[in-house]
């Protein structure tokens, strides 16, 4: 879809050149988030650019939401968080995609939803995951990936 920055992404992970890619799955791809303010955040992109889950084909619904499960739970076991906060919400970018924020005590400033964190914490340059420490989280991840669901295809690791 034009202007749609996550089918960029999609393009960029097709294309061999997206960075942070770690794993297609059946409905989606795994991406570790380009700031780590909240150390493990993933990104789960769906396939189809859609703007509502109640847009799917039934059957592709059910298996993209299992999938986000499962993701999460891969994430989870990667990252041992506290708990994990899960936001699929489609005002800037409509595409469907879930982020999935791991989350431990004392980890923000503020207590609460990520939204309620400073735009210039979240987004700053220390956020920024160096080239050894992006490689570390995605084959962490995708190791924990391995273990709860088939991937179809993996990431540059």
């Amino acid at each position: 879809m034009e202007n749609c920055l996550i089918c960029e992404r999609i393009n960029m992970i097709k294309q061999g050149i997206e960075p942070h890619f770690v794993a297609e799955l059946e409905t989606g791809y795994v991406v570790i988030g380009d700031y780590q303010y909240f150390k493990g955040y993933t990104l789960f992109l769906c396939k189809e650019h859609k703007t509502e889950l109640h847009f799917l084909d039934e059957n592709f619904k059910i298996k993209f939401l299992a999938e986000m499960s499962k993701v999460s739970e891969a994430v989870y076991n990667a990252f041992e968080p506290d708990k994990l906060n899960y936001e699929m919400l489609g005002n800037d970018d409509v595409h469907m995609h879930w982020h999935i924020f791991p989350r431990r005590k004392n980890d923000a400033p503020v207590k609460g939803p990520v939204h309620r964190v400073d735009k210039k914490l979240l987004y700053a340059k220390e956020a920024i995951p160096t080239e050894t420490e992006l490689r570390e989280m995605k084959i962490k991840l995708y190791n924990e990936l391995e273990k709860v669901i088939k991937i179809v295809n993996k990431g540059n690791l």
